[in-house]
């Protein structure tokens, strides 16, 4: 018959296990989930680059690459908060495959893949959220950011709605993305080509 000291002892080596197993489960990385760097989007080379046109819709949070009535590349994006990114017919003026936040707060932040539709205001890689969270710019994953930049030009028209028919269709397979939970990655590497070098490559950032 076993005496109550060795039951007590057998007792507390499960418990240790138990606690370490516990432990280990709270120490995992970030999960992969439906996050900005998991999204790849297919995209469809146009027949004729003068005939693209993008759209947004901020009240889906959807960016669309088209030609003609053909969808090019569709993804989720993130747009500006109570409004800030604007409605109306704009052209894209100015594009920078490796732009940097130039002004205060958080001078030298990267925003690859940048294309300008008015003073300050691009499509950019940034965290998106599904819900608008920008001052005004729209936010793309990096995968939607690089290949959507490939498809454009200097005077690329960009519409910007509430709402684009194509909401109803493709706009409504696409993933719910939230980068919310994501931390920063390291401030040495945002600040290094390598980052550039990552996106463009399609490798995940490293977080």
């Amino acid at each position: 018959m076993n005496s109550p000291l060795i039951i007590l002892r057998s007792s507390l080596k499960v418990l240790a296990f138990a606690g370490l197993a516990v432990t280990l489960s709270q120490c995992k990385t970030v999960k992969s989930g439906h996050y900005g760097h998991d999204f790849d989007p297919p995209v469809t080379q146009p027949t004729n680059i003068n005939n693209v046109k993008v759209k947004i819709s901020t009240g889906a949070g959807r960016i669309y690459a088209m030609e003609g009535d053909k969808v090019l590349l569709a993804s989720p994006c993130a747009v500006g908060t109570n409004g800030a990114s604007g409605q109306g017919n704009y052209t894209i003026g100015y594009k920078d495959a490796r732009k940097r936040r130039q002004s205060q707060p958080d001078a030298g932040y990267p925003m690859p893949y940048w294309q300008e539709w008015k003073s300050a205001y691009g499509l950019h890689w940034g965290f998106v959220k599904p819900y608008p969270c920008t001052h005004g710019c729209i936010r793309l994953p990096m995968n939607t950011a690089r290949k959507l930049f490939a498809l454009t030009k200097v005077g690329t028209p960009l519409n910007i709605s509430s709402s684009q028919p194509e909401d109803a269709t493709i706009g409504k397979t696409l993933p719910t993305i939230d980068d919310g939970p994501l931390p920063n990655p390291d401030r040495s590497y945002l600040m290094s080509n390598a980052f550039f070098e990552d996106g463009a490559a399609g490798r995940k950032l490293r977080f």
